[in-house]
């Protein structure tokens, strides 16, 4: 089975790379295969232009030009479960994956009558947060970020879905670093058995 896997950070140097790092190696240890897109190294554009806005807010059903969305529609529908792997930006994801919904979840291919989107065996989301989750959950954080993702973005587009924090990730927390290898074994871990409950 195949995974896409949607990668969202501007740095090399993070902790977030060793979570994607892990969890591919674990989805190749089970025997599966993956594709991905690593949004900045792909210099992928956010930012909707005025024809793909009127497009999607008359729900017109007129084709779609834009390649680099094209591309991501064909990534989508060649997989069979999606992953999102991500820093918290201020209680959401950074702005380049926001633009990446907006562009890419268009009408026609993730919503409408005749939508071309194939559902999703499973959707996953591993994101690091430098607030540990005492805070993430004092706040109502936690549960802000997983109505986003599940009650909007990959509502009714996934079979089944799963929200994986990785908190306490700020430099200057000792827990990045105390918990480092136990947090990478369950990104591992989950790369692993990513399909074993379907």
């Amino acid at each position: 089975m195949k995974v896409f896997i949607v990668y969202c950070h501007p740095s090399e140097e993070s902790f977030t790379s060793h979570i994607r790092d892990a969890f591919i190696k674990g989805i190749e240890d089970a025997g599966h295969e993956y594709i991905i897109s690593d949004l900045y190294k792909m210099n992928f554009d956010p930012n909707m232009t005025e024809q793909q806005y009127l497009r999607d807010a008359f729900y017109l059903n007129t084709p779609f030009e834009e390649e680099d969305v094209l591309a991501e529609h064909e990534k989508i529908n060649s997989a069979d479960a999606i992953a999102f792997i991500y820093p918290v930006f201020w209680t959401e994801a950074p702005a380049k994956l926001v633009g990446w919904f907006d562009r890419v979840w268009t009408y026609g291919f993730a919503y409408g009558e005749n939508k071309t989107m194939k559902m999703m065996k499973k959707g996953m989301v591993l994101c690091s947060a430098g607030n540990p989750m005492e805070k993430l959950e004092e706040f109502g954080l936690l549960d802000s970020m997983k109505k986003v993702m599940f009650g909007d973005r990959l509502f009714n587009r996934c079979e089944q879905e799963e929200f994986v924090v990785f908190d306490g990730t700020s430099r200057e927390k000792p827990s990045r670093d105390d918990n480092w290898d136990s947090n990478l074994k369950i990104a591992y871990e989950k790369g692993k058995t990513f399909f074993d409950s379907l």
